[in-house]
């Protein structure tokens, strides 16, 4: 159990973590950079355990298999806890304490978001680990997930606009990851994994199936995980690891983002259930694109935009990954359809 081996774990964040406060990086910066060693927050249980009303359920912001998420108040300057509303707002992840994958997974997030720091990544700010509880704190996001304003019933609809503005943060953020030093795979991207800020700024969150990528050879042996739907075919095939396998779980969220379809929809019948097979072939004929677009775009978008953004989703999911573009090439291709400077078009009617 995670008892017996937590001793461990502490022994090597010793190592690992100084007892430092994370330096954001400004909110204009474009490119982001690693820290020579995790600049992070030593907290006490007592100050999250405050914080948190005593995690208290009206708290929780999300729930998993191995952990909750829970939201909290600290004053800005010296992090001591305070009243609901007052000073500043955190994201408090608190590990199930019997759970091997969730101690894993969350001494990754330590190894790769404490080294990591660039505006489309969350930000982690501190961390709690004794008497076999473990606990991440993270700046909070005030808009929550992408997944929430694109499935959630009553969620307030997302413009052609804001959709692209989120598409590029998050492109940047893995384009990073893919170029920096560490060459970071990330391999759990979708939409729940994407937050946003109270701007719509987005972020990517949740490192804990995340790995260094292949230094000499082509990819990274390594077993599967992930979730369906999301991972790239030859991963799934093979158990082969490669950087532009998030080039796929990309291109699934941007058409998840064009049509508000998910992914995977188990109540569909069976040719149907994996949208990405059953979507594809709208993507290249104009006639079927406006068939499939999100109705909520209030009938207007630019419709060459929206042509260029298919083509790049269909470039995304292509059946060889070598010839998909990189995330920095994603990047560019969504900055081009950003600029494109024409006058939105009624678009046909979907109901």
């Amino acid at each position: 159990m995670i008892k017996n081996n937590s001793h461990v774990l502490i022994y090597s964040l010793e190592l690992l973590v100084n007892c430092w406060t994370v330096t954001k990086p400004s909110t204009t910066e474009k490119e982001g950079h690693i820290l020579t060693s995790p600049k992070l927050r030593v907290c006490t249980f007592a100050e999250l355990k405050s914080a948190t009303m005593n995690f208290k359920p009206d708290t929780i912001l999300g729930e998993g298999g191995f952990r909750t998420v829970y939201k909290g108040w600290v004053d800005d300057k010296t992090f001591a806890p305070s009243k609901i509303g007052v000073g500043l707002m955190i994201a408090v992840k608190k590990l199930n304490p019997d759970s091997l994958q969730g101690l894993e997974e969350w001494q990754y997030e330590i190894n790769f978001l404490g080294t990591l720091s660039h505006p489309n990544l969350v930000s982690l700010v501190g961390y709690y680990c004794e008497d076999n509880e473990f606990l991440l704190v993270y700046e909070y996001m005030a808009k929550g997930s992408l997944e929430n304003h694109l499935f959630q019933k009553g969620a307030e609809p997302l413009s052609w606009d804001t959709r692209l503005k989120i598409a590029i943060g998050v492109a940047r953020g893995l384009a990073f990851l893919h170029t920096s030093e560490k060459q970071v795979i990330y391999r759990y991207f979708k939409a729940s994994n994407i937050l946003l800020d109270r701007d719509f700024n987005a972020k990517v969150l949740d490192f804990g199936l995340a790995k260094n990528g292949p230094v000499a050879s082509s990819h990274v042996a390594t077993r599967v995980m992930g979730t369906f739907g999301y991972a790239a075919p030859e991963y799934v095939a093979t158990g082969h690891l490669y950087v532009k396998s998030d080039v796929y779980g990309f291109g699934v969220v941007l058409l998840e983002m064009l049509s508000v379809l998910r992914a995977v929809d188990p109540t569909r019948p069976s040719g149907q259930r994996n949208r990405v097979v059953w979507l594809k072939p709208s993507l290249g004929k104009l006639r079927k694109l406006k068939e499939i677009m999100d109705p909520k775009f209030g009938e207007e978008y630019p419709i060459k935009g929206a042509v260029l953004a298919a083509k790049l989703t269909l470039n995304c999911l292509g059946p060889d990954f070598r010839k998909c573009p990189s995330m920095r090439e994603v990047v560019e291709a969504l900055e081009q359809i950003q600029a494109i400077n024409e006058k939105p078009k009624t678009a046909r009617k979907l109901s």
